[in-house]
């Protein structure tokens, strides 16, 4: 099994004294704020590999 991409920065104080939790995988702590926090790879969206964006319309109308 492969180790997963830890984060680099706290997502709110933006301090990087970050240690994983026991809460469960993907769960991690900041020393600094005390805050808990949790992250999740949802997928990839298919407009990553189209470069458009769901709400720009095909036809270009103006």
């Amino acid at each position: 099994m492969s180790e997963r991409a830890a984060p680099f920065y706290c997502p709110y104080c933006g301090d990087e004294d970050l240690q994983p939790s026991e809460e469960g995988h993907g769960s991690w702590e900041c020393r600094s704020c005390s805050r808990a926090f949790r992250l999740k790879f949802l997928g990839l969206l298919t407009r990553g590999l189209t470069g458009k964006s769901p709400a720009a319309p095909d036809g270009g109308e103006s």
